[in-house]
């Protein structure tokens, strides 16, 4: 099994708490690394208290590769993503080769925060590459993250976010769909564009040329969210 750094409290926070097998979790300063929990993660402060292994600044580089402003850090198993084993309850968010690492790992924030069934990408971007992982603070273990060669890989309609498609604010968005996204550069790939059964725009003012991937995103799931809640 592979294993990923977790830089941070928070990377390893999310990971412990929505069940990654995280060994070792180190800190430099145990009781600091205690007042953190307490202060942040209540259900953790056992863990950080008891079992968290406390090492120099030499043994935490070793373990995490560089320093950390919280002095915590840890190595998890990176967990398997499967897409088919059973009919989705919320959208899937697809990200056709997406290349802003950082804009990646919060679409995988957004993704946990909002419900989303897991978040999968196209193109030669490893998804738990450190800096998407560090950019969703730890929380690809809240929801699956993987790659998928394309579309074809996927069940559920195949909604393509694009500035000329129909206005969102019409459309409803079924709980097991695809939502496809260009990268903020290039947009959506012919092919992706292609293969949508319906292609969608977010409302915008005139003027304003687009959002970033994370506000559409948000947007997205959060208009899901929104007719679900009211059906």
């Amino acid at each position: 099994m592979e294993r990923v750094v977790l830089e941070g409290f928070h990377a390893v926070k999310h990971a412990l708490r929505f069940g990654g097998r995280v060994d070792p979790v180190v800190v430099l300063d145990r009781a600091a690394a205690v007042a953190l929990a307490r202060s942040h993660a209540p259900d953790l402060v056992g863990f950080f208290a008891d079992r968290a292994r406390e090492v120099d600044a030499a043994g935490f580089t070793s373990v995490v590769g560089r320093a950390h402003p919280t002095g915590v850090g840890g190595l998890a198993e990176r967990p398997a993503a499967h897409w088919s084993a059973a009919p989705r309850t919320a959208p899937l968010v697809l990200l056709d080769n997406p290349r802003n690492l950082g804009n990646f790992g919060a679409v995988v924030r957004v993704a946990a925060g909002l419900g989303a069934r897991g978040v999968v990408s196209t193109g030669d971007v490893d998804p738990w590459h450190p800096t998407v992982l560090r950019g969703s603070a730890g929380l690809h273990f809240a929801v699956p993250v993987g790659r998928v060669a394309g579309p074809a890989e996927l069940t559920g309609e195949l909604i393509a976010f694009d500035a000329d498609g129909e206005d969102l604010r019409h459309a409803r968005v079924p709980d097991d769909a695809v939502l496809a996204f260009g990268s903020e550069r290039h947009g959506l790939s012919a092919a992706v564009r292609a293969s949508a059964d319906r292609v969608v725009s977010l409302p915008m003012r005139p003027g304003v040329s687009s959002y970033n991937l994370t506000t559409s995103v948000a947007m997205a799931l959060y208009h899901w969210e929104l007719f679900r809640r009211a059906s």
